[in-house]
């Protein structure tokens, strides 16, 4: 079992508990999945460039990604449905955990002018989405073979109902949110 998931059974939900006076530890918020997305837009020419993107979340996240595909012709960005044009994984289980441990402590530190993440980026039903500007800052990708400097998307969905639970519950696991 990881670190993250043990001290979600040890420390993070018996105070979840007493702060919100649940009657049931059923009423507990836990994490759901987290899921990784990377979009592409140049893939449409170059297909080559969703094998290397799969390479990197691949790595980074320790399971293997998918292609995500075009669900409408759009004439003006010149799209057809059902090219790849992006990327998704997702995480559940010990994989959740152990890319949350790797994403507060080893990859945002590196994040030039760090000063938190972003506090309002829940949705009102108690899931958060943050957004990175490069994969860079993980430690698994190396400089020199990174052909373009690609963003992502990570969603973390938890089982709270309110934002308030869910920040409560993502602070107590380590999420360095700004003041």
């Amino acid at each position: 079992m990881s670190r993250y998931a043990e001290m979600y059974k040890k420390d993070v939900a018996p105070a979840l508990m007493k702060k919100f006076n649940y009657k049931s530890p059923m009423q507990i918020p836990k994490f759901d999945k987290i899921v990784v997305n990377v979009g592409a837009g140049d893939a449409k020419e170059n297909s080559k460039v969703i094998d290397s993107i799969i390479e990197e979340i691949t790595m980074i996240t320790g399971q293997k990604a998918v292609p995500t595909y075009a669900k409408k012709s759009v004439a003006n960005f010149k799209l057809r449905e059902g090219v790849k044009i992006g990327v998704k994984v997702t995480l559940r289980g010990e994989n959740m955990y152990e890319f949350m441990d790797k994403l507060f402590n080893l990859a945002l530190p590196r994040v030039r002018d760090f000063k938190g993440i972003n506090p309002n980026g829940f949705d009102g039903r108690g899931n958060y989405a943050l957004g990175l500007k490069e994969q860079l800052i993980f430690p698994e990708i190396e400089y020199d073979k990174v052909e373009k400097v690609r963003g992502m998307d990570i969603v973390f969905v938890t089982t709270a109902n309110t934002d308030e639970e869910a920040r409560e519950l993502l602070t107590l696991m380590g999420a360095p949110f700004s003041k």
